[in-house]
């Protein structure tokens, strides 16, 4: 079961890397949540409307996608936690390179919720201006 939920896992961070939000929801559970540990703007509880949305956001903001490196894995029954490191450019051009720590927990194969910890002054300063931009765009054009 370790090495499953390990590909899960990976699947999941590779498609939230390129924005590939149909391939994220098949990793997640419909009650998923993730919740980015710390204290910026963008720290906090993510249900699973809110990580399939920012997934696919990822791929206007994030062109290159983050381009995990990754560290560790490590697996143990239904957790799973990886530590890798992003090395993208955002769609302004500016690089964004930011460490990750990611703790997931797996129910039947599925993400049911994961920990994350990164610099979210980085992504507050960097990625969240980009966010509310693709936003922004979205209401003009009358999107939902």
């Amino acid at each position: 079961m370790s090495e499953m939920n390990k590909s899960t896992v990976i699947n999941f961070i590779k498609a939230f890397s390129d924005g590939d939000a149909e391939t994220a929801k098949t990793c997640l559970a419909p009650d998923a949540v993730t919740v980015a540990k710390g204290f910026g703007k963008l720290s906090g509880p993510r249900p699973y409307e809110i990580i399939v949305a920012t997934t696919a956001a990822f791929k206007d903001t994030i062109p290159t996608g983050l381009r995990p490196e990754f560290k560790t894995i490590t697996a143990e029954g239904d957790r799973v936690v990886v530590e890798f490191e992003g090395h993208a450019v955002l769609a302004n051009g500016v690089d964004y390179c930011n460490q990750y720590c990611m703790a997931f927990t797996l129910e039947n194969g599925l993400i049911k919720n994961v920990n994350e910890y990164y610099c979210t002054i980085l992504a507050d300063d960097r990625i969240l201006p980009l966010l509310a931009n693709v936003e922004e765009q979205r209401q003009e054009l009358g999107a939902d």
